[in-house]
């Protein structure tokens, strides 16, 4: 695939302080998002290197469609090797600066090194001639709110925004990394730690300005514009992107996990949660509703799906936005806690501290299990977040290294991680299609890697029945293989919903690649596209020292039966290993 003419490398080394701009490679030309991010890192990061060290880099990249009118394609990748698990990561975040890259004809932008100066704390600049390095001294120690109103004010409300909390500056394990939305709020660089890397090459923020851009060029406008109607029909007509998530978020799956019995509850104990309809998808939709708020609202420009809202207390006041199902079942079921507003004033202190929603919560659930907190004790976990880890004490330092840091630090047996990574909002044994996705996800344990709650609890794209083991290996291969692709589009992976039912979806997204570059990939190309990210990020991970043994779900899930099924993990290793094969 050829890329624009207009496309550039640009490059920051922070250990001299200069920057560069490349052209791109040929074997980087055709791809985008994290297809590009994990080649890049895959190809100059030594992976046993430290990752919080000099020889870690960090890669942002706009996906394929990222800048066009595609709908739902403004997501963008973020890559390095991940302080919390050890292997390659990619994470993807929405917000406008992945639209803000893609106009200004950047495929990727690369920071390596580390600066000499102790204590200096820099920002980054990028606009139409390349990136400017400069000394950042007044938005330090500040959180993400702070900095994003800050820099908005200085450079204008169009300038994309990619910033750390104080989790990243002291590079937290848990740390991520926040791009400002259309609104001036924040979508979340979540899992993997990548706020830590932000942090250790003393990097505050990244500004993106794209005034005076050369902007996306199309290939065939005529072919795109109706291929972008056909997928954008199709996002609209599935009951999942174009009903339920508009109208209930993401969190319309509390009541239905909680059916399954697969919303893991006080630390994965249990399958069912008793105060699962408090925090559920109707109440919060209700909540919003009565105090003025939004329930339909999209993290990025072009997104038609909007299963983002605006939650606000009761006199009307932002809380959070895109208050995430992961969130709500970490911070109320798995740690017993039947409050939205609380757990909306722990989502809220987390943006602002910059730390991973997910891994958080999940620490939380070990932490009650040490004994720290009582389970059920939402103004403790309020207290922990603000006082403690916001504020760096050495308390909040093993906090904020995440669930298998705290488990390890306290001997608490009952760890829910993958290569130290915190499970997500699913229980793998009465879900058995996702436990085969956090076993063999190349980065830690993953919903978002191949999201098999589609076909296993939504009756997306068939069915494979949760319980049973038939047929859930191949189910997240296939997921994972599709996933790995589109994450290299830059398009949202709630876009599989319809992709798995509606025939006309995939083809459409495959015809708007086409014709934004002028070339003729088939499905095929697609399939062999997310094949290949996978093998040479597990690749990575083999050299990086993992083994088949890691790919495993802690020891836990096979000898305590989870009510209400009184399900149990119960592949083999060899059945689990067999996901390789391909």
């Amino acid at each position: 695939m050829k890329g624009s003419k207009m496309d550039k490398i640009l490059r920051v080394n922070m250990s001299n302080l200069t920057t560069a701009v490349e052209n791109v490679p040929a074997e980087w030309a055709g791809l985008g998002g994290r297809g590009l991010t994990s080649a890049i890192v895959a190809k100059e990061v030594v992976p046993t290197c430290h990752p919080l060290g000099e020889y870690n880099k960090l890669v942002f990249a706009p996906g394929l469609l990222s800048g066009t009118a595609a709908a739902n394609s403004g997501r963008l990748s973020a890559g390095a090797k991940s302080p919390l698990t050890g292997t390659i990561k990619e994470s993807n975040a929405g917000g406008s600066a992945a639209q803000v890259f893609a106009r200004l004809g950047v495929k990727a932008l690369i920071i390596e090194g580390l600066p000499k100066e102790a204590g200096k704390f820099y920002s980054l600049h990028v606009n139409r001639d390349g990136v400017t390095i400069s000394e950042e001294t007044e938005l330090v120690g500040k959180g993400n709110f702070a900095v994003v109103d800050a820099v908005t004010e200085r450079l204008g409300k169009k300038t994309g925004i990619i910033t750390i909390g104080p989790a990243g500056e002291m590079k937290m394990a848990s740390a991520n990394m926040s791009v400002k939305d259309p609104d001036g709020k924040l979508r979340s660089h979540g899992r993997g730690g990548l706020g830590a890397v932000m942090g250790s090459k003393r990097i505050k923020y990244i500004s993106i300005d794209d005034a005076g851009a050369p902007g996306v060029t199309i290939a065939d406008p005529d072919k795109f514009k109706a291929a972008a109607r056909t997928f954008a029909k199709a996002l609209l007509d599935h009951p999942v992107s174009g009903e339920g998530l508009p109208t209930y978020g993401t969190n319309v799956l509390v009541n239905i996990l909680n059916e399954a019995g697969g919303l893991p509850t006080k630390n994965f104990r249990y399958g069912q949660f008793e105060g699962h309809d408090k925090i559920s998808g109707e109440t919060m939709y209700d909540t919003i509703v009565k105090r003025g708020g939004k329930f339909k609202h999209g993290c990025h420009a072009g997104c038609i799906i909007q299963c983002s809202q605006v939650y606000t207390n009761e006199k009307g006041e932002y809380m959070t936005s895109g208050f995430e199902y992961e969130t709500i079942w970490g911070m109320g079921a798995d740690c017993c806690i039947d409050n939205l507003d609380d757990i909306a004033t722990a989502d809220n202190i987390m943006d602002d501290i910059g730390v991973d929603s997910i891994e958080t919560a999940v620490m939380m659930g070990v932490a009650m299990e040490a004994g720290i907190l009582p389970f059920g004790d939402g103004k403790g976990v309020i207290r922990l977040l603000r006082d403690e880890i916001g504020k760096g004490t050495p308390l909040g330092r093993i906090l904020g290294g995440g669930a298998g840091h705290v488990g390890r630090t306290y001997g608490v047996t009952r760890v829910p991680v993958v290569k130290n990574q915190g499970i997500p909002a699913y229980d793998p044994r009465s879900i058995k299609g996702i436990g085969i996705t956090y076993c063999t996800s190349t980065m830690g344990a993953d919903h978002t890697a191949g999201y098999t709650i589609a076909t296993n609890i939504l009756n997306v794209g068939g069915y494979v029945d949760p319980l049973k083991k038939d047929g859930q290996v191949e189910l997240s291969r296939n997921l994972q293989i599709a996933t790995a692709a589109v994450d290299s589009t830059g398009m949202c992976i709630f876009i599989a919903f319809p992709a798995l039912d509606i025939p006309e979806c995939l083809p459409a997204l495959i015809d708007m690649i086409n014709a934004r570059f002028g070339i003729n990939l088939t499905g095929d190309d697609v399939t062999a596209l997310g094949k290949s990210i996978l093998k040479s990020e597990r690749a990575f991970n083999l050299a990086a020292g993992f083994t088949n043994k890691d790919d495993r779900l802690p020891e836990f899930f096979n000898t305590d039966p989870v009510p209400p099924h009184n399900a149990v993990w119960d592949f083999t290793d060899e059945e689990i290993d067999a996901f390789w094969n391909f």
